[in-house]
């Protein structure tokens, strides 16, 4: 792909060629025009890997572990090297942007999409996103930061009014953000859904040209979310560059129009076209040619790297006697859910189709001596919807069949008789299909009809549960018999992003070692007869195909009781996913579904060495935290999921990570308990600056887990705190530098995070007791000693936003440099700094 000339370009095109450039074509490219060596360009989601073009039925991808799981690892130079391998990614996927990171903040524990951001924190967002994208731009490929900014929740999210002071906007939201300007400089944003403080932001001038582009200085694309647009002029003059998905709702001749009637200024119109055009430009040295054909990276390295970035992320939050780490030689029992399926990532945009997913059980597998000592308890269900089938059934009754399902696409629905002709025929590798982005040329309408078939051979006798979401019209049939029905009387749920109906059940007695044909009869989203307000309207509809055998809890609890009794070693695989925790809808509570909690309490009772695995993205409540003996909290590991959590449990790895969220110990503990989700179309962040481990210090409140926090195999040590300050009167060009000696006092190598807070003495308003301003990581040999570092800013260390004058304050006065590790074993050591000379600032 060659660079262009700009100016000679824009120059030489015509207003409808420069209006063409400000909208998509599809949902993946922008707009070309080959006649002016302008190509398309084409986008992928992340951030939690590179999905590529294809929603529906798409080439595998490497998923990462996710946003908060990154966030824990607190290792700036690790995460570039995750940014380098998704930038690879993308280069394989033929994107020449990656839509991410996310740093959202984590406002509330309930947050649908909070496992995709990196922390409550601003610093510790800003500086892994910053690392993220200085990583995926040095592949040529193009990182867009996002959701900027506020869209904080997914309740209303496209109609919910955030109102805000300016000071927790400065301060907390877009303080990670302008951090990511100053150390990376993404070269696209993207903008949120949900009006701020009255506007959306998509045409939000303060937001855009006021602070974006005018007091950060940022130049670059501003490119809407996906459907987030909702003006023409408003937008346009505001800043936003490019209108997402295509084909165009707000631009094409009605922008045309505005233009000539003044509306929209030609020269405004310019800019926006030149922004675009300068993006083909920086996109040139990524080596990805225009509508490239995707690929795969699925080698030794990559899966490498994946397994580092999953251990790395994992928390020790809890190890009683020292449970861990396991013994290999030993019998092992995993109880579960989560034991024998790879919870590897979330729902929703940032969900793909992974190489490969390893779950605990088959980690552990490949971990002990000997596989005949490992035992298994499914202990209780946790799931919302019922599991996906597609690892259950084949795409023939052949024995050794491929896993999946045979789908066939028709014009005609299947009362028309059996001689109709197929428009497609694939072979789908999972039972939950979403048809954003499905395209045949062979279907004549929106309106198509699909047959959706597998085989299932069940390994034992009983009751067998399916269930059936839809977006447009489906029934379930097994052998020909009718099980579920859901084709009228359907009712609203929350998957397909809202727009498709909860899951319809229905039972069927099955018996062992007996094949069984099981069918679904699809029609497309027109026959869809809900009401629904989904956040993303989109064509052609979905289905999702679950399973799973009815069984009393009370039997599979007492079961689990029993084998725990008789074996030393108990690991209870525990959480959530993507059904709990995704795009379209924010929990309701923080609870673990189920009789999750009634298992856990109820084996810990049984055996007192019982070690949980957490898998989750943001917290849950936990009230036999003090019964266990031991806890990991693991995230979603992406790919590597298993393995890594396996190398944690049996001390290959020394676990390092630190949270990067509070974990309250109830939900109506965390501030903004009071004011989450839309209240009359606004939700009022009546917390202020005071989210996360601000409030829980200011307030004196206990959590289950602190911010930072994470224990690790070996002992720390920190001495000799040293902190000086330079450039004395010189407060805006200041910085504070921190060192201290880290000794590892334990027999075995470790990673300790030393993390710099500070506290202003007598602020001259009211001020979070203490926030972080810095962090490094350091790798230390046991019986060694080494030396960290941090500088930082001083005008970032100590200022806040002043109201009155518009401006950043560095106030005069005493300050306290506090340095902390994360095991909360070793009281903080401290030195004073003093501002001598009040100043103001704005910009970076």
């Amino acid at each position: 792909m060659a660079s262009i000339d700009v100016e000679k370009v824009l120059s030489e095109l015509t207003l409808d060629e420069k209006i063409s450039l400000l909208a998509g074509t599809d949902f993946w490219h922008t707009t070309a025009i080959p006649k002016h060596g302008v190509p398309s360009l084409r986008t992928s989601d992340g951030p939690n890997g590179v999905r590529g073009t294809r929603v529906f039925n798409g080439v595998p991808a490497a998923c990462f572990p996710c946003g908060t799981a990154l966030g824990s690892t607190w290792d700036h130079e690790l995460l570039r090297e995750a940014g380098k391998l998704m930038g690879e990614e993308a280069k394989a996927k033929g994107a020449h942007i990656l839509l991410g990171p996310c740093i959202n903040m984590q406002r509330s524990p309930l947050g649908g999409r909070g496992f995709e951001s990196i922390s409550e924190d601003p610093v510790l967002a800003g500086a892994g996103a910053a690392a993220l994208t200085n990583g995926i731009q040095a592949t040529g490929v193009l990182a867009t930061i996002k959701h900027f900014v506020t869209n904080d929740q997914e309740h209303e999210r496209t109609a919910v009014n955030s109102i805000v002071t300016e000071r927790a906007l400065r301060e907390i939201y877009l303080m990670p953000f302008q951090i990511a300007v100053r150390d990376s400089n993404p070269r696209l944003f993207m903008t949120s859904y949900n009006q701020l403080n009255g506007t959306h932001v998509s045409e939000n001038k303060h937001i855009l040209a006021e602070i974006l582009r005018g007091e950060w200085g940022w130049k670059g694309a501003v490119m809407s979310d996906w459907f987030g647009t909702y003006s023409t002029h408003s937008a346009i003059n505001a800043g936003l560059d490019l209108e997402m998905p295509g084909p165009t709702r707000w631009r094409g001749g009605l922008l045309g129009h505005l233009v000539s009637s003044r509306r929209v200024p030609i020269h405004v119109l310019d800019q926006r076209a030149r922004n675009m055009l300068n993006l083909v430009n920086e996109c040139a040295s990524s080596g990805v040619k225009e509508n490239q054909k995707e690929d795969k990276v699925d080698t030794p390295e990559t899966a490498k790297m994946l397994r580092k970035l999953a251990g790395e992320s994992i928390v020790l939050v809890k190890n009683e006697r020292n449970v861990l780490p396991l013994a290999k030689d030993k019998k092992v029992l995993l109880i579960g859910p989560n034991a024998k399926t790879s919870v590897f990532c979330g729902g929703g945009s940032s969900s793909m189709a992974p190489y490969y997913a390893i779950s605990p059980w088959e980690g552990v597998e490949a971990a002990v001596s000997d596989k005949s000592q490992m035992e298994y308890a499914v202990g209780c269900y946790s799931h919302k919807e019922l599991p996906l089938v597609s690892n259950q059934f084949t795409i023939s009754p052949e024995p050794g069949s491929k896993k999946g399902l045979t789908f066939k696409a028709y014009n005609k629905p299947a009362a028309e008789g059996t001689d109709r002709e197929p428009a497609d025929d694939l072979t789908l590798d999972s039972s939950l299909a979403m048809f954003m982005d499905y395209d045949n040329p062979k279907l004549k309408s929106k309106l198509w009809y699909a047959d959706a078939e597998g085989y299932f051979t069940p390994e034992r006798s009983g009751e067998y549960e399916l269930g059936l979401c839809i977006y447009g019209r489906g029934q379930l049939f097994v052998d020909g018999k009718l099980v579920v029905d859901n084709s009228k009387n359907q009712k609203q749920g929350t998957v397909f992003y809202g727009c498709g109906s909860v899951e319809e059940k229905g039972t069927i007695a099955l018996e062992k070692d007996k094949t069984y044909h099981i069918k679904l009869e699809f029609g497309s989203a027109p026959l869809s007869t809900l009401d629904g307000d989904g956040i993303v309207r989109f064509g052609g509809g979905g289905f999702r195909i679950g399973g799973a055998w009815v069984r009393s809890m009370d039997e599979t609890i007492s079961e689990a009781v029993e084998l725990a009794k008789e074996v030393d070693q108990v690991v209870i695989c525990a959480g959530l996913n993507g059904d709990w925790e995704g795009e379209g809808a924010d929990r309701v509570d923080m609870k673990l579904p189920g009789r999750m909690d009634d298992l856990i309490a109820s084996v810990a009772a049984a055996n007192p060495k019982t070690v949980v695995v957490m898998q989750t993205g943001t917290p849950v409540e936990m009230p036999w935290f003090d019964k266990v003996a031991g806890f990991l909290q693991a995230w979603y590991g992406g790919n590597e999921t298993g393995n890594a959590i396996a190398d944690v449990l049996f001390g290959t790895v020394n676990p390092a990570g630190r949270s990067s969220l509070s974990w309250p110990i109830k939900v109506q503990d965390n501030p903004a308990f009071y004011n989450y989700r839309s209240e009359g179309g606004r939700v009022l962040y009546g917390e202020d600056v005071y989210i996360g481990y601000r409030h829980y210090d200011t307030v004196d409140r206990a959590v289950r887990i602190p911010f930072g926090y994470g224990l690790s195999y070996t002992t720390f040590d920190l001495s000799d705190l040293q902190v000086s300050k330079t450039g004395s009167g010189k407060e805006l060009e200041s910085k504070i530098q921190v060192k201290i000696s880290v000794k590892n006092t334990g027999k075995l190598d470790g990673q300790e995070v030393i993390q710099v807070f500070i506290r202003p003495h007598k602020p001259g308003i009211r001020r979070p007791p203490r926030e972080l301003k810095g962090f490094t990581k350091l790798a230390i040999k046991a019986g060694e000693t080494a030396t960290a570092e941090v500088e930082i800013a001083l005008k970032y260390a100590t200022s806040y936003w002043d109201e009155i004058r518009e401006a950043w304050i560095v106030e005069a006065g005493k300050y306290d440099v506090e340095v902390v590790d994360g095991s909360a074993q070793q009281e903080p050591l401290r030195q004073m700094i003093e501002v001598e000379k009040t100043s103001w600032w704005n910009g970076l």
